[in-house]
């Protein structure tokens, strides 16, 4: 097992392509870019992959009454924007 860093966009929806099985851990700002940070069994084969939907939606803008599975809250911009990351279906 390995914790493997993805990079993501401040976008309001992206997919993510992770290898099958990875487990989601936190989103975090590393050098002013959100990244994802997931753990990823590297015994399984390495051509299978998920797609997993990312949301991500700043602090006091709409969302929808079912967002997903919360991951994490995160800040850019020296704390001037706070985001907050969910997963969906």
């Amino acid at each position: 097992m390995r914790i493997w860093k993805y990079p993501l966009e401040v976008a309001d929806q992206q997919n993510l392509k992770l290898p099958t099985g990875a487990k989601i851990l936190t989103v975090q700002a590393q050098d002013g870019n959100p990244c994802l940070w997931a753990l990823v069994d590297e015994t399984l084969p390495k051509f299978r992959f998920e797609i997993h939907a990312i949301a991500i939606y700043g602090t006091g803008t709409p969302i929808p009454d079912e967002p997903g599975d919360y991951i994490a809250t995160f800040q850019i911009m020296g704390g001037e924007l706070v985001f907050h990351a969910f997963e969906y279906k």
